[in-house]
């Protein structure tokens, strides 16, 4: 029974006692707490208190790696930390197994900051979100986000509960469209604050985004002719009216396939484009304008009929007759026009059969000189009547002569004033004038002091390719203070019917005109000019030979 008693207290000896070996040793991690950034790794020392420990390690669902051991110690490496943990270090002594535990935290930096604007072009009144999220951060109760309309503060968020599991980071607010918000800057400014954790402060920012607000709801109004004419230029217009900001409308026309190039012009709440073009082609096309603001494009079609109607052809089959020549004058339609136009010719008494031309048969007279002769051809274009015209002007070629009006045969002058001879000759082509005094050749374009000595007889002749004629001119100068008398008018009357009677004698008897009906020619005109000197001086000796005349 001893010997019983002895193996049974010895036995028990063996056993430790409860708490003793735990009172013994102590297992401690180190850090003691862990802030590791999303994806990086993190190493943890394990030790105990135990002179001779047992079984040790940690325990943890990251990858792990053991970097080096002591005898009451390891150090472990954990890989791609992605979230949240508790990792458990224990240690073994005697026997008795002691563990820690180490709060792994995760965290992300708000490195990606997106605003959205929805949408970024909103009508006058119209309500636009405003949204901001940051698609990675952690911890999500540590970050506030802040929305910014320029600098002004326009909502905050603070993330403090995680009894949402399923909730985002992200903020919205609406803000209703005004045009003085035109062109505002929004943005949004992500915190993260790790101080209570041990850590930092980290900031993120989002890209600055525009708001824009436009009105833009009527639709453009072209401005151009129904009927255009084949190659013409012509300029056509697109105005849109209540429509901001007018100044960024932007506008295109096109004639068919053809885009034009316009000029835009606004002003308050109009715009407005004009651009410049013509139809090579003719027939039924369509003039298009799209005006565009922002994401919003408006139309406007208008339908235009191109035609060809080139002027008439208007034909003299000589524009320089000699007078007393038949002139015949031709007006027809031009080729390229259609349906055939109706002519008219000025003058012309017969009535053409429609596609016939029109003409005009007379004889030249002087006083057709300088007449227009004009063809008219009228065309009925989708109930329109176009009429176009062609005028060509008749020169009709004619000798020389004098008219009282322009070349007075009897011309009074005042003593002591400048006087000039009045004489000016008619003629096609216009004659050259020079007129004899006393044997010399009288200037005419010079002034001249009346004096007694200048009282006299002057001949003067007009010269043109055609012909000459000669007019005596009876000169008398009278004194300042020297009336006209009864006995003087006398004189002056039987003066002039002797001078008429002289004249007609005269033009009997001599004849210095050349006669011809050849047209006039650019030669002959320069031709002209040379012998005019020459003409000059033939006149004077002429005049003297001729003495009992002039």
């Amino acid at each position: 029974m001893k010997m019983l008693l002895l193996d049974i207290w010895m036995l028990l000896a063996l056993i430790p006692c409860p708490g003793t070996t735990e009172e013994l040793f102590q297992v401690s991690v180190h850090p003691a707490q862990a802030l590791v950034e999303f994806g990086h790794s993190l190493t943890v020392n394990c030790s105990t208190t135990c002179p001779d420990p047992g079984p040790s390690g940690i325990e943890t669902f990251f990858k792990k790696t053991q970097l080096s051991k002591g005898s009451q110690w390891k150090e472990f490496l954990l890989e791609d930390i992605t979230e949240n943990s508790v990792l458990q270090c224990f240690f073994s002594c005697a026997g008795v197994q002691k563990d820690t535990a180490l709060d792994i935290i995760m965290y992300q930096p708000p490195e990606q900051v997106i605003l959205d604007l929805q949408p970024e072009w909103v009508t006058v009144d119209e309500i636009a979100t405003v949204k901001c999220h940051v698609p990675s951060v952690a911890p999500l109760q540590s970050l506030t986000l802040t929305l910014l309309q320029g600098d002004r503060e326009l909502h905050r968020k603070v993330f403090l509960s995680l009894s949402l599991v399923s909730q985002r980071a992200e903020v919205t607010v609406n803000v209703r469209a005004h045009r003085e918000n035109d062109r505002h800057n929004f943005s949004c400014r992500a915190e993260l604050d790790l101080s209570p954790q041990g850590g930092g402060l980290f900031h993120g920012s989002s890209a600055t985004k525009q708001l824009r607000i436009f009105e833009f709801s009527q639709h453009p109004q072209i401005g151009v002719r129904s009927l255009l004419e084949v190659g013409m230029t012509e300029l056509v217009s697109c105005e849109v009216t209540k429509v901001f900001p007018a100044q960024e409308a932007v506008f295109r026309i096109f004639l068919e396939d053809q885009e034009l190039s316009p000029f835009s012009s606004w002003k308050e709440d109009a715009a407005w484009a004009s651009a410049t073009m013509w139809a090579m082609e003719t027939g039924d096309q369509e003039l298009t304008c799209l005006v565009s603001l922002g994401p919003v494009e408006q139309k406007a079609r208008k339908p235009v009929y191109v035609y060809s109607f080139p002027p008439p052809i208007l034909e003299i089959e000589d524009a320089y007759p000699l007078a007393g020549t038949d002139v015949n004058v031709t007006c027809s339609g031009h080729e390229l026009t259609s349906p055939i136009p109706t002519l008219r010719l000025q003058g012309s008494l017969n009535l053409s059969a429609p596609g016939e031309p029109a003409w005009l048969l007379f004889t030249a007279r002087e006083e057709d000189d300088g007449r227009t002769l004009s063809c008219e051809a009228s065309l009925e274009v989708r109930g329109q009547r176009l009429v176009k015209t062609t005028e060509i002007q008749l020169h009709v070629l004619y000798k020389p002569r004098f008219q009282e009006s322009g070349c007075p045969g009897n011309q009074i002058w005042e003593e002591g004033m400048d006087q000039m001879l009045a004489c000016i000759p008619e003629g096609n082509p216009i004659p050259a004038l020079v007129c004899t005094w006393n044997g010399m050749i009288f200037d005419l374009d010079v002034p001249q002091k009346a004096t007694q000595n200048h009282t006299g007889t002057y001949c003067c002749t007009a010269t043109n390719p055609l012909g000459s004629v000669s007019k005596d001119i009876a000169v008398i100068v009278q004194g300042l203070h020297e009336g006209i008398s009864s006995s003087t008018i006398f004189i002056i009357i039987v003066f002039s019917l002797g001078m008429a009677v002289i004249t007609i004698a005269a033009y009997l008897n001599y004849h210095p005109c050349k006669r011809g009906s050849r047209k006039r020619t650019d030669r002959q005109k320069e031709q002209n000019k040379g012998e005019e000197s020459r003409f000059s001086d033939i006149q004077a000796e002429e005049c003297k030979a001729h003495a009992h005349l002039c």
